[in-house]
């Protein structure tokens, strides 16, 4: 920790551990600093390891080239988890984690947590959804045209094909591995790599807040560099396109990162970048203007951008996502924010 971190938390916790013990818990998690490269080597470990797993099937195993998309990317999935397997039992024994009983405040440091759980789903997700409002008006008024398109004189009929539509689409994205890897395995083995591992690190490293922030999602912005290499070896693609698609893809990750950066520190849970990440998936890039809604989807957009920047602080209020709120300085510094 931060050299003015450690005394003042032990300060105030002892005053307070009879009314809420799961204070002293976490405060007790406040071991030995480590030094800022010990961090930032780790860090840049994960980042690497997350990405060259993902090769070793033929590159260390020889496996032979799998013979469907299927079988390619349940590999992966699996590489996934062992590298985030790794990148946790590697973040435990650095933070003096390894030996203590108490399983749940391990988690606690990494985010896992069980209590607050709706509101550190809930609101991020609302949050999170006005950067979109652009996207969500130019959505409607594709689905309002084609309605009109396909005619009402038999409305309940057209509810009917809608539902069934629905149906069929989530039917098919549950057998599609894309969306698996889009939806479930990236979002959460990213998050809880690159933040709920990288994060607490950089906190003891002597980081501060701001710059754990800002600075982090560098490394989840590199462990993207691999895409790279795809485009231009595998696929094919020109220098410059690759280039420019990758390099258009770093900046958003970096973006990104430093808000689900902001989100993981706000709230101390590992539940709102998650989700974020899955919303942001699922909606891809926001549409910031489109021609058949004649301004109003740019309208909104900007309207949007206004209420997220607006809503930002008080919509992550540490005090919507913890109760350890009793003058102490708390593990992921949320106490520090209000």
């Amino acid at each position: 920790m931060p050299s003015s971190f450690p005394s003042t938390a032990m300060a105030s916790s002892s005053s307070s551990t009879s009314e809420n013990p799961r204070i002293s818990d976490h405060l007790a998690l406040a071991t030995a600093p480590i030094s800022g490269r010990v961090a930032v080597t780790a860090c840049a470990a994960m980042a690497f390891v997350y990405v060259a797993i993902l090769y070793s099937p033929t590159l260390i195993l020889r496996l032979p080239p799998p013979d469907s998309l299927e079988s390619f990317m349940i590999r992966r999935f699996a590489c996934a988890v062992v590298s985030s397997a790794v990148s946790v039992i590697s973040c435990l024994f650095l933070l003096g984690l390894g030996r203590l009983d108490d399983f749940p405040t391990i988690l606690g440091v990494l985010g896992i947590r069980r209590d607050h759980l709706w509101q550190a789903a809930v609101f991020p997700i609302l949050l999170t959804s006005l950067i979109y409002a652009g996207s969500f008006v130019s959505k409607s008024w594709k689905l309002v045209s084609r309605w009109k398109d396909e005619g009402r004189e038999n409305s309940f009929c057209s509810v009917g094909i809608y539902g069934r539509r629905c149906k069929d689409w989530v039917c098919a994205y549950a057998r599609n591995v894309m969306a698996w890897r889009n939806y479930v395995v990236a979002p959460i083995t990213e998050e809880l790599v690159f933040r709920a591992c990288m994060i607490p690190l950089l906190l003891c490293g002597g980081f501060g807040t701001y710059s754990i922030v800002f600075l982090s999602p560098i490394f989840f912005s590199l462990a993207h560099l691999n895409h790279f290499l795809e485009l231009y070896y595998q696929q094919k693609y020109s220098f410059m396109k690759a280039f420019l698609i990758v390099g258009l893809q770093l900046g958003y990750t970096v973006i990104f990162g430093w808000y689900t950066s902001f989100l993981f520190i706000r709230t101390g849970s590992l539940i709102s970048p998650i989700v974020a990440h899955i919303f942001c998936n699922v909606m891809g890039l926001p549409v910031l203007s489109s021609p058949r809604t004649k301004g109003t989807a740019t309208i909104a957009a900007a309207a949007g951008l206004v209420g997220f920047l607006y809503l930002l602080f008080p919509a992550t209020n540490p005090d919507m996502y913890n109760q350890l709120r009793d003058g102490c300085r708390c593990w992921h510094r949320y106490c520090g924010w209000s």
